[in-house]
């Protein structure tokens, strides 16, 4: 009778434990869905490719050119990767779980434009904010190219040519000298020449006139000395 009793209440028991065990996946199944068929819903929260356990290092935002992303946003657009960036999984996270997006995989083209990245939908069926995401991928230090020693051609400097003046003589100062003119005429030879008398030298003043009144005295006082005489005779 006790045995009988006792497996009717071991078949409830394990009955309503399946049901809470399915009840329990289902509600962890509804909290990592997603819309969005190229990524990979997960629940819980990791913020590092190592705990992701996904390929490649953590990158940095700036190793990227995106749009959105912030905890007001509800999409993650990524337009361009810097030189030497190669990205493997992109976590979006949102709500109770996040999403995992890779490159060349489930449709995501391999390289970007990749748009409207998401995190999973929530409990209640809707598209949740994002938290946060992070990348995983690598970086490739371009190789920098020596660069070959610059070309130094040196063109032969032409002989300076060196032109000298031939020297002139020196030109000779002349002096004008004013030739020095005698005004002074030569004494006449013999006869007479504006009034001298009997080739008497000029000397600039004319005094003929006083010789021929000393001889007009002359003869006049011999005159009177003779008639004194002739008178004293007589």
């Amino acid at each position: 009778m006790k045995s009988t009793f006792q497996r009717p209440v071991r078949a409830a028991l394990l009955t309503f434990a399946t049901a809470g065990l399915l009840l329990g996946t289902a509600g962890v199944a509804l909290a990592c869905h997603t819309d969005d068929n190229r990524a990979v819903p997960t629940e819980g929260n990791v913020t590092t490719c190592a705990k992701a356990k996904l390929p490649g290092t953590d990158l940095k935002p700036s190793d990227i050119t995106f749009t959105g992303g912030t905890q007001q946003d509800k999409y993650l657009n990524i337009t361009a990767l810097g030189e030497g960036v190669t990205v493997t999984a992109i976590v979006v996270k949102g709500g109770d779980g996040y999403n995992t997006y890779e490159p060349g995989k489930r449709g995501l083209p391999e390289n970007p434009p990749w748009e409207k990245l998401r995190s999973p939908l929530n409990g209640g069926g809707q598209q949740a904010t994002i938290s946060h995401w992070f990348l995983c991928g690598s970086v490739k230090t371009p190789t920098t190219k020596p660069s070959e020693p610059t070309k130094t051609t040196t063109k032969p400097s032409e002989p300076t040519k060196t032109t000298t003046a031939t020297s002139k003589p020196p030109t000779s100062t002349k002096t004008s000298t004013p030739e020095t003119t005698s005004s002074t005429p030569a004494p006449p030879v013999g006869g007479s020449s504006g009034g001298n008398n009997g080739g008497l030298a000029d000397t600039g003043f004319d005094k003929g006139w006083l010789l021929w009144v000393g001889g007009a005295l002359l003869l006049g006082g011999v005159g009177l000395v003779t008639a004194t005489k002739v008178r004293r005779k007589g």
